[in-house]
Formats: C-alpha cells, sequence, structure tokens
C-alpha cells in the first residue's frame, strides 16, 4: 500500500505538471510573446473575415490569382486536415500521368509564360499544404494574372518584390513568397475583377 500511495502521489504530482502547469505557462507566453501566431497566423480578408492560416495553402482556380503547388493533402487536395504527402515514387505511372496533365494546363493557362513550367509548380509539398512559391514559380505566372486583371505587369511585379520574404535569420529556407498573402494584397491593391472569384 505505501508503495501505491507513493505512485499515485507521483502519478498525480507528474499529471498537474506535465498536463497542466507546464502548457498553460507556455500557453501564456506564446499569447504574451507571439500573439499573431500563437492563434495560427490566421490571414484576414476585407471586412476583417478569417479568409484561412499563412501557414495553409489554398486552391486558388482564377486565372486573376496566382496558383499554389499542388496538394496531395485529402481527396480534393489543400485539406488540411488531411496533411500528407502523395506517396508515389518516381517510377510511379500515376504521377507521371498527373504531372503531364498538370503541365498541360499550365501551358495552356499561360499563354504568355517564358520559359518551361517551374518544377515546383507540378510537384506537391511533402505536407501537400506548403503556402509559398519561389519568385521563378510567381513570376512565371504573373503575365496571366496581369492579363486577368487588365493591369500592367510591372505593376504586379511590384507588388511581388514587396511581398518577397527572405531567409529566416537570413540563413535558412530560401527566398519565397506566401501565395495567400500575395493573392489578398492583390485584391487590396487592385482590387477584385470580375474573373477574381475565389473558391
Amino acid at each position: 500500500m505505501k508503495t501505491l500511495a507513493i505512485a499515485a502521489r507521483a502519478t498525480a504530482l507528474t499529471l498537474l505538471a506535465t498536463g497542466i502547469v507546464y502548457p498553460l505557462i507556455v500557453t501564456g507566453l506564446a499569447q504574451l510573446l507571439f500573439p499573431a501566431e500563437a492563434n495560427g497566423s490566421v490571414a484576414r480578408g476585407e471586412g476583417g473575415q478569417v479568409i484561412g492560416s499563412e501557414l495553409i495553402a489554398q486552391k486558388f482556380s482564377s486565372p486573376a490569382y496566382f496558383q499554389p503547388r499542388p496538394s496531395a493533402a485529402g481527396d480534393q487536395g489543400y485539406d488540411a486536415s488531411g496533411s500528407s504527402g502523395s506517396n508515389l515514387g518516381p517510377t510511379s505511372k500515376k504521377l507521371r500521368e498527373r504531372v503531364q496533365a498538370d503541365i498541360e494546363r499550365l501551358l495552356q493557362q499561360n499563354p504568355q509564360a517564358q520559359g518551361s513550367v517551374p518544377a515546383e509548380l507540378v510537384t506537391a509539398s511533402g505536407s501537400g499544404l506548403d503556402p509559398h512559391l519561389s519568385l521563378e514559380s510567381v513570376l512565371w505566372q504573373l503575365p496571366r494574372v496581369a492579363a486577368a486583371r487588365q493591369i500592367a505587369p510591372e505593376r504586379i511585379r511590384a507588388l511581388v518584390d514587396d511581398m518577397r520574404q527572405g531567409r529566416d535569420l537570413g540563413l535558412f529556407g530560401e527566398p519565397r513568397i506566401n501565395v495567400l498573402l500575395l493573392n489578398l494584397a492583390l485584391d487590396r491593391q487592385f482590387g477584385r475583377s470580375q474573373t477574381a472569384v475565389r473558391p
């Protein structure tokens, strides 16, 4: 009985420390020091309504918006509750067919694009929800977005340059652009065109 009492006290103390006290301290510090990040890095649109999270890609099919990488998350893609890669290997016939179909679709949608389709626009990220694109992939799509919005490409290029994020701490990762934030900035700066309808 003495051993059982010691074990029960140790269990209760551990549960209190790691299950209640520690999470409350960490949550309180996060809310105090990083409130936006602690609450999901929420992105807001017109009128302050929640559009999504800066950390999770969304599907944009309108020609007036930049499109993110393809997604294998969930049945229809871009499902934040089903984050995953496709698990299709380089010898997969299904993967080759999907990539080829994406290349054909992108070339058809972007007739003024210069060069070949960037690999990033036809390959899903490991999570299937990567919200970022390289500058190359964004600029490849720029002529389509400018034409759909009937805006000079130089004006959109200036916005793209403003939205560009550098390496983390100046060392880690690659320069990138958050597609959701870029598309929201397009709406704020140039308004929503007739074709600019988000899904």
